[in-house]
């Protein structure tokens, strides 16, 4: 039997999987081995198993074996083995180090490099992995590499004719389960005569 994941965050008391056999007299359900830290309980008639207390993402995988035993003769048995899997929940957003950042750039050069942006996330794996966008800004003036965060100018600016000043939103999202978290930060770019 192989349930479908569990939350890291399910609660006590929660259906996983039903045992179920088919066998001319009533069985007797138990779990044999496996589940050394007891997070599992399972109805002794119906063969339905629980989980009997919060899980630890680091603790699973677990495989455990349940046996049904012939309730009239405990020589007549057979097992199966149950493995349960808990998926990571996405607990934590991106956060940027400081909200704000203002960043000079000098007139009259060719499309550059700004600053490279880094956002951390208090997640692991695929809920920790993080893309850049830009949320709100001038973005034919500005691009930011998805992957790296670098934020670029894609033209050349002129100190005396445009405004001399920009402001570019960033966000960092992380890749997580069940919904995506975003965190924010605000780069105001100075053109410098």
């Amino acid at each position: 039997y192989q349930p479908a994941p569990l939350s890291e965050k399910t609660l006590p008391d929660t259906f996983v999987v039903q045992i179920g056999v088919l066998y001319k007299v009533p069985v007797i359900y138990s779990i044999e081995s496996g589940d050394e830290k007891g997070y599992f309980i399972i109805d002794s008639s119906t063969g339905i198993i629980r989980t009997r207390k919060s899980l630890k993402l680091e603790d699973f995988p677990v495989i455990f074996s349940v046996r049904a035993t012939d309730s009239s003769n405990a020589n007549i048995y057979n097992e199966v083995s149950v493995k349960v899997e808990v998926i990571d929940e996405n607990d934590f957003p991106p956060v940027f180090p400081s909200s704000l950042l203002e960043e000079r750039l000098e007139e009259n050069l060719p499309a550059t490099r700004i600053v490279q942006l880094k956002a951390l996330d208090n997640d692991t794996g695929r809920n920790g992995f993080l893309t850049y966008g830009i949320l709100s800004g001038d973005r034919l003036k500005f691009r930011i590499d998805e992957g790296t965060g670098i934020l670029y100018s894609t033209v050349s600016f002129d100190y005396e004719e445009e405004p001399t000043e920009y402001q570019v939103v960033i966000y960092a999202e992380d890749n997580g389960i069940p919904e995506k978290k975003r965190g924010y930060c605000t780069v105001v770019i100075k053109i410098i005569d």
